[in-house]
């Protein structure tokens, strides 16, 4: 969730004024493939449903009250919020990991059966970038810390689906460096596995993960990290937004 680049967050109160790097040698529409993180790349929500959806499944399943005050949801994953919160309760993983597959499914079902509450907001030029690297011969994916469900049910209600032709999703992965790794190879078999694969992300988080992975990103500062805080993890380009990123190969 990321923006919380995975998970939904607040509007930026302003558009920042307009901020792109590139570095030298790097051709950031020349590659093959490009992973889109979902939550502050692709889009913001207005509605708590996808957050709230972790304590309310919580309860469902186990009958205990989940916090997540002092729980990292920007670039974490769906499972390792659930982890994490649970480590600050002081819960013992053999308590709560029993129960892990029923309260995924159990936010599965929550979030879905409320698609006609969701109030996503599209980034500034999403579509444009997206439509100009398709032009461009590239793959487009998705790699997120949403579970699978959650993920295209965002995707679809923005209108966004038609983009998309893989994904990877944090289902079967904690940490956003496997769920990288599991994107990749999403894409490889969509394509083929010598082609160059590229991270689109919003957060130090998807940064990490994709140089784990040995992969370059592409970071925009349209979630809750500024273009300067993206910056010092040196990202191979940065961009205010993809508007700007765009921007900056067209008169």
């Amino acid at each position: 969730m990321t923006s919380t680049s995975t998970h939904p967050s607040a509007l930026p109160a302003a558009t920042p004024e307009a901020r792109v790097f590139v570095r030298d040698g790097f051709r950031w529409d020349g590659q093959g493939a490009y992973l889109f993180d979902i939550d502050g790349t692709l889009l913001r929500s207005r509605d708590r449903i996808h957050v709230d959806s972790f304590a309310s499944s919580v309860r469902s399943v186990m009958g205990h009250e989940l916090v997540l005050d002092g729980v990292i949801l920007s670039g974490n994953t769906d499972p390792g919020i659930l982890r994490d919160a649970f480590r600050l309760a002081q819960l013992d993983e053999a308590h709560w990991q029993p129960h892990l597959a029923n309260v995924l499914e159990t936010m599965r079902r929550d979030v879905l059966s409320r698609r006609a509450e969701m109030k996503l907001v599209k980034m500034p030029g999403v579509d444009e970038m997206l439509a100009y690297l398709e032009s461009q011969g590239a793959a487009l994916g998705v790699a997120t810390g949403n579970l699978e469900s959650i993920g295209w049910l965002k995707i679809e209600v923005l209108g966004l689906r038609r983009w998309f032709s893989f994904g990877g999703f944090s289902d079967d992965y904690e940490l956003r460096s496997d769920m990288i790794a599991h994107a990749i190879r999403q894409a490889h078999r969509h394509t083929s596995p010598e082609v160059t694969v590229c991270v689109v992300g919003d957060t130090p988080a998807d940064i990490a993960a994709a140089r784990a992975n040995g992969l370059p990103t592409i970071a925009v500062a349209t979630g809750n990290f500024t273009f300067d805080q993206l910056m010092e993890h040196q990202p191979e380009a940065c961009a205010t937004t993809l508007a700007a990123l765009l921007g900056s190969v067209r008169p």
